[in-house]
């Protein structure tokens, strides 16, 4: 397997956790119940201990793909800043659950406030996140990038 085939692997998992541990947490905060509310918490610091591969592996699959046929470096260059930008506020977010988790383990009053701006941020990569991985998909799926397959005239 090549970096591109990693980098395949790897890459939805930041996104898709992004999400489920945003959903979690949510879902912890208004139904008051901690267990959801740390499990959203510990899936935020999972997506980005297992998205940190997707981001090593970013500019090997470059390198693999770079002179493929309607592979353009702008889209290579595009995804890729939107990825580190993405992953950076996915790395606050699992900072901010740790440091919320430690929280709830001393039972600091503020840990649910804290718990709060945790989903915010979350909820902010997982966007990020997600765009990263469209425009991810536009360097070998033409087929979904904008104006494709689109009639000039209706």
């Amino acid at each position: 397997m090549n970096q591109a085939h990693w980098h395949l692997l790897f890459n939805h998992v930041p996104i898709f956790g992004a999400l489920g541990g945003a959903l979690l947490l949510a879902t912890g905060l208004f139904r008051r119940q901690d267990a959801l509310l740390r499990a959203g918490l510990w899936a935020l610091v999972l997506a980005v201990v297992v998205g940190l591969p997707a981001q090593l592996t970013g500019s090997g699959a470059a390198k693999v793909i770079k002179d493929m046929p309607r592979v353009s470096e702008a889209l290579i260059k595009n995804h890729a800043q939107a990825g580190r930008l993405g992953y950076w506020v996915l790395v606050a977010a699992g900072t901010l659950a740790l440091l919320c988790l430690a929280m709830l383990r001393q039972g600091t009053t503020r840990a649910r406030q804290l718990a709060w701006g945790t989903l915010l941020v979350a909820v902010l990569s997982f966007g990020l996140l997600a765009r990263a991985g469209n425009l991810g998909g536009q360097i070998s799926h033409p087929e979904i990038r904008e104006g494709f397959g689109t009639p000039d005239e209706l």
